[in-house]
This record gives structure tokens, sequence and C-alpha cells, in this order.
């Protein structure tokens, strides 16, 4: 046996025999589905679905509610592995980034490759079987959009954000076409909601790791004077333009009237912590805003 192939075997063996290394490999392959945004990716989803089946009243059918959010996690998961795999090298001089398991050498890039395709294409086919040919397409849209147009140019442009926001906000399109099977203009307004909501919420990001992003050669904030008025027209415009748009489904008569309260009450205090952050430019008002941003997505999703 070759020496090489001996030592794979052996590494192969000490991680089945030891509980600990096997637990470490297993927690770093599923952070690398970043779960935390793969789970905001299914709520969005979830909700384009549950809006899509109460815009005709009928009973929610389950089954393919469960299907249509199963295969976009696995789709949006694989988007996330890709995006580990493609930026590692920027990933390891960053502090926020630098333990992610690529870019700290725990995990081979060609391993994470071959998982975030095994992802991916298995839920491309998981939803064309289960959910149909559009909820399957629009998840292939944004996972080429997302990795080959706005990953690479956040190290061209700040513009990156705005063409980010896009495979961004349709998700909750993918599970509004899986239940009615056709795009209206109900889901025009889901998308513009979740479109328009990314900008003050990747802001505050981009403000709080501004040096990291700038020492990785990251565009995502102008590397200039501009950066400043930059962050703030990014925050601010999509905010008030937030507002008019959340209380649209109830002039298009798919809400209950409180809801424009309720999404008005959201959109204000929305607006109230970005005008914060656009005032103080510091760490904490960004951090409030990104908090936020959080706390109010999903009561803007599920009104």
């Amino acid at each position: 046996m070759a020496p090489e192939r001996a030592l794979a075997v052996a590494d192969a063996s000490v991680v089945l025999t030891h509980p600990f290394v096997a637990s470490a490999v297993l927690s770093d392959y599923w952070r690398l589905t970043k779960p935390e945004v793969s789970f905001l990716v299914a709520v969005t989803t979830a909700a384009g679905f549950y809006l899509g089946c109460s815009a005709v009243p009928s009973p929610i059918p389950w089954i393919p509610f469960l299907h249509t959010v199963l295969g976009t996690l696995l789709v949006a998961s694989g988007a996330a592995v890709f995006n580990q795999w493609m930026e590692y090298p920027f990933d390891a001089r960053m502090r926020r980034t630098a333990r992610r398991a690529v870019a700290a050498g725990r995990i081979d890039p060609k391993h994470a490759l071959m998982f975030g395709a095994f992802l991916s294409l298995t839920g491309l086919a998981y939803l064309r079987l289960a959910a149909g040919v559009l909820p399957s397409f629009l998840a292939l849209v944004t996972l080429a959009g997302y990795l080959c147009i706005y990953t690479p140019l956040k190290r061209i442009t700040p513009l990156c954000t705005l063409v980010g926001a896009i495979p961004g906000a349709v998700p909750p399109l993918i599970g509004w076409t899986a239940a009615r099977g056709r795009l209206d203009g109900e889901a025009l307004i889901l998308f513009g909601i979740v479109f328009l909501w990314q900008f003050p919420h990747f802001m505050s990001i981009a403000w709080m790791y501004r040096d990291d992003y700038a020492r990785a050669g990251y565009l995502v904030l102008p590397d200039s004077p501009a950066r400043v008025p930059v962050a703030a027209l990014q925050t601010l415009l999509p905010l008030v333009l937030l507002l008019p748009v959340s209380v649209l489904p109830v002039r298009t008569g798919g809400a209950p009237v409180y809801y424009s309260v309720g999404a008005l009450l959201l959109g204000l205090g929305f607006l109230f912590f970005g005008s914060r952050f656009v005032l103080q430019r510091s760490g904490p008002a960004a951090r409030r805003l990104l908090m936020a941003s959080i706390i109010i997505f999903q009561p803007f999703c599920c009104c």
C-alpha cells in the first residue's frame, strides 16, 4: 500500500474510532451550509407558499409545503457551501471568517466543492420532482445569480448589494409558484419586501466588518470618502420605500386592514434604527440595526 494511501486510511480510521473527532468534522460540514442564513431562506419560502395558498381559500397541502421548503433549503445550503469554496482564500484574510472550515484548512476545498454540488443538485432535482418545473427553475436562477454574478461582484463594485438582493428575494417566489403553479402580482410584492429588507440588513454587516472586508479586497463599501453616503443611501432609501411597499397587500385585497397597521409600525421601527445608524455610524448602532432587521424580518414575511 502506498504511504499516502496508508496515511489516508489511518486518518479515516481515526475519525471513525474517535467520536469527538467525528463530531467536529460533522460540525464543520454543518457550518459550511450557513444554517442561520439557510433558515431565513426557508422562512421566506414557507411564507411564499403559505400566502400563495391563502390567495385561494383552501386547506394548506402540508406535504407539498414541506417538500418545497426542504428542496429550497438544500439548494440554499449548497449555495452557501459553494460560496465558501469560492471565497476561502479571501475568508482566510478576515478575522470574522478565518476560522471557517475551508479557510482554516480543516476541510479540503475539493471536498467542499463536491459537498456543495451534491446539496445543490439534490435540491434542484427534489424541487423538480416534488414542486414542479417553475420552482426548480427559480431555484436554479437564484443559485446561478448568487454564485456567478453577486459573489464575483463583491470584489469589483459596491453595486454588488443591489445585484445580490435579487436572488436573495427569489425564495418567496419559489414557495408561491409551488403553491399556485404561476407567478402573480401578490408574489412580486412579497419579492419587493424581501428585496428592500436586505439593504439595511447587509449595510449593518458591511459597516461592522468594513475593515475586514477591505483587508480581503471586498468592495461592498467604497474605500474612499464615498463610503458614508453610499452606506446611508443603501440604508435609508430602501427603508423609506419599504413603508409603501409593505402595505400594498391591503390595496390588492389580499390582506386584512389590520395588517397595514402592523406593517407600518414594523417599518417605522426599522426606519428608526436605520436612521440612528446613519447618524451615528458606529459599531453599536450597526449592531442594533442588524438585530432589528432580524427581529422584524419574520413578522414582515408572515403577516
